[in-house]
């Protein structure tokens, strides 16, 4: 019986790294039209967020900001993924969206390209985070919906917009990613 159960176990943990190194294997373009992926992010604890300069939320640009400074050193990256989908609140180009980052809210922490995070044009990030397969199925509902990604590139936790980035949720969620090596 011991063996079976070694076996499923190892199964399960082949099964969670190809699905962890396939998200971070998505190819996608950061802000500046240049291609990237997860994958540059690898060993880090990454906060993945779809965001909108024109949203309610989008004061939340600013406990990002803190929540990168105060744990980048320990290996958090916060990633900014632009996104138009929800009441046309993204409307800028990259250019734009970039401007008003780093002006308006000292945004230093890496933008990806707009993308679309739902529908028909969902970009294939957006569908193995959200889809049938994904830890976390189900469409992201509006901007400032958060994925709490480990260094390993497994999703661990899922944010909706409500969840302000000085959430002691959030934030204990971000420590104990820290924490795993």
């Amino acid at each position: 019986m011991k063996p079976i159960v070694r076996l499923l176990s190892l199964l399960a943990s082949v099964t969670t790294l190809l699905a962890a190194n396939s998200l971070q294997s998505i190819p996608i373009h950061d802000i500046d039209g240049k291609d990237t992926s997860l994958k540059a992010f690898d060993g880090k604890v990454v906060l993945l967020v779809n965001v909108a300069s024109q949203c309610g939320y989008t004061p939340q640009y600013k406990g990002l900001e803190a929540l990168y400074r105060k744990f980048k050193d320990k290996g958090l990256v916060v990633v900014g993924v632009p996104c138009n989908d929800f009441g046309a609140q993204e409307p800028g180009s990259a250019s734009d969206i970039k401007e008003f980052c780093s002006t308006k809210y000292q945004v230093t922490f890496p933008l990806l390209e707009k993308i679309h995070v739902k529908g028909p044009e969902q970009h294939a990030l957006y569908a193995a985070l959200t889809g049938p397969k994904a830890a976390f199925p189900g469409d992201v509902k509006w901007n400032f919906g958060k994925f709490l990604i480990g260094r390993d590139g497994s999703v661990l936790k899922r944010f909706d917009s409500g969840v302000a980035p000085d959430s002691a949720d959030l934030s204990s969620a971000i420590e104990t990613a820290l924490a795993k090596k």
